[in-house]
């Protein structure tokens, strides 16, 4: 069975701040056949869907008794990863910057997973024979995965948060700044991506206690750094990396005058 070479198509909601960081979707059944690709970026092309699907087909089997998970991660090079979802009979695969949170992926997998299956039985598809390419299919789920992108903040405001923060950082007693979304997607950091990745697995389980209500998270990082962390009116999580010899009292100081000075730019 053929893949159309037509699986990409153009966006209609454009991200416009930083380079969009999901590259492509996969929707394979059981048997290792891809039944649905989706490009949204066009820097990864998708001609080997088949390879992708029949290589995550066989991993999931592997560890799917030693591991029971229903969320397999690999790492690709390149600042890019794998990240397959089991869902029922099939599997959802997104292959995006290693910067990506699994909490955010996941809701995204699941709003997918529901539109594709409504789609499946409204057409009487088989997904075990048949390959699915409808455009009007391609614009529902990219706007399911853009949306969050667009609606979290006003864009005009978003970049004017950014360059404040980016204007902040030049103060030498702060070493880094993250600008997260409540969901822990990222919007900004001053740190590059080698730096970057190791310290969201870090903070990873952070953002989610943060979204239960903790609103301020203050703990020391495996290079003993300080670090310090606000939940703002849930919508935003911003974090700052300070050296351990600064005073408690001034990284608070720095916290609470970058939280106000957000809360003014976007008019809260």
């Amino acid at each position: 069975m053929g893949i159309p070479d037509h699986s990409a198509i153009v966006s209609r909601t454009e991200r416009t701040l930083e380079k969009f960081k999901i590259h492509n979707l996969f929707i394979f059944n059981k048997s290792g056949i891809c039944i649905y690709g989706l490009n949204l970026t066009n820097l990864y092309p998708i001609e080997q869907e088949q390879l992708i699907s029949s290589y995550f087909t066989a991993l999931m089997s592997f560890t799917k008794e030693l591991i029971g998970d229903k969320i397999k991660t690999v790492e690709m090079g390149g600042d890019i990863k794998l990240v397959v979802f089991e869902k029922k009979k099939l599997f959802y695969s997104i292959l995006c910057s290693t910067i990506e949170n699994l909490e955010f992926l996941e809701e995204l997998i699941s709003k997918i997973e529901s539109q594709f299956l409504n789609y499946v039985k409204k057409n009487s598809i088989n997904t075990d024979l048949e390959y699915v390419y409808d455009e009007h299919l391609n614009y529902l789920i990219e706007d399911i995965i853009k949306e969050p992108f667009a609606k979290e903040l006003d864009i005009v405001k978003q970049k004017e948060v950014i360059n404040f923060l980016i204007d902040f950082k030049s103060n030498d007693d702060i070493k880094g700044v993250i600008l997260l979304t409540h969901r822990g997607n990222l919007i900004y950091s001053s740190l590059i991506d080698k730096m970057l990745k190791p310290f969201l697995k870090e903070v990873d389980f952070r953002v989610k206690i943060s979204n239960n209500s903790i609103l301020k998270l203050f703990y020391t990082s495996k290079n003993k750094e300080l670090i310090f962390s606000e939940n703002v009116n849930d919508l935003l999580i911003v974090i700052l990396i300070f050296e351990n010899k600064i005073r408690f009292g001034i990284a608070e100081f720095y916290l609470q005058k970058v939280v106000r000075k957000i809360k003014n730019l976007i008019g809260i």
